[in-house]
Parts: C-alpha cells; sequence; structure tokens
C-alpha cells in the first residue's frame, strides 16, 4: 500500500524574494508543511512520535527545482512515504503549481529515531512498528 497526503499551500509575500520567486529555502519549508499534513492523515505526527519518547530529526533532506513558484500561487505538496527495514523514516516530495498541474520541485527527506537522551536507535521503535501495520505497509 502506497501511502500519499496532498496539501495546498499558497505562496505568501514573505516568502518571495526581490524577484518576486519563492526564497529557494522555503521549498524546504513547504515540504516540512507536507510532513506535517500528513502525519495529522496517518497518525504519525510529531506530537505522536513524542508520546513514544522518541525523537526523529531530519539527517538529510534535498530538493530540485524545476520552475520557480511566485508570490500568490497555489501549489499542492504531495508527501509520499517510502517504506524501508531499516529504523528511519523517508518521504519523497512532489510540488506542482495549482493552476496547471505544472511540476516545480521535488525532493526528498530523510529522518532517524533518538531516545531522548539523543542516543541514534539501530532498530526501529516497537510503535513505528505498530504504525506500519496499521496502515498494511510491514
Amino acid at each position: 500500500m502506497e501511502l500519499i497526503d496532498r496539501k495546498e499551500i499558497t505562496v505568501r509575500f514573505g516568502e518571495v524574494d526581490s524577484m518576486a520567486i519563492v526564497w529557494h529555502g522555503n521549498y524546504i519549508k513547504y515540504f516540512e508543511d507536507g510532513r506535517e499534513s500528513f502525519g495529522s492523515k496517518y497518525d504519525l505526527g510529531y506530537l505522536d512520535v513524542h508520546r513514544h519518547n522518541v525523537m526523529i530529526p531530519i539527517v538529510k533532506v534535498s530538493c530540485d527545482f524545476k520552475r520557480p513558484l511566485v508570490y500568490g500561487d497555489s501549489a499542492i505538496i504531495e508527501t509520499r512515504f517510502i517504506n524501508s527495514e531499516a529504523a528511519k523514516i523517508q518521504f519523497e516530495y512532489s510540488l506542482f503549481r495549482k493552476s496547471d498541474l505544472e511540476l516545480m520541485a521535488t525532493g526528498s527527506s530523510l529522518q532517524v529515531f533518538l531516545t531522548p537522551e539523543k542516543e541514534l536507535l539501530l532498530t526501529a521503535p516497537e510503535f513505528f512498528i505498530g504504525w506500519k501495520k496499521k496502515w498494511g505497509i510491514l
């Protein structure tokens, strides 16, 4: 089963640079918006994870820019969970301009599991295994 979420955003004035295009760092924030929306839809939000006494920092993120978004554009962030047997959470992102569904950017992120003492967990926590079972991906 593939887990995908789609969230609509509108480019705000504070997100563009002097050329009126979205400043490159904001694409990473849009990916964050996608992760939060995904987490709300599939019960894997930051607070859900925190309740299990685990942290999930980002250790890698990438963005490939295709076309620029501009002030006032509406866009759709598609967030796709990438299943892995390893103790990590991977997402891939596609960012489309809503008006014509043109692909504007793609990206990915990788998160790992840490204890509250910031020690790396080498095996997936039980709650994450249960989450995968719940959504039919394990």
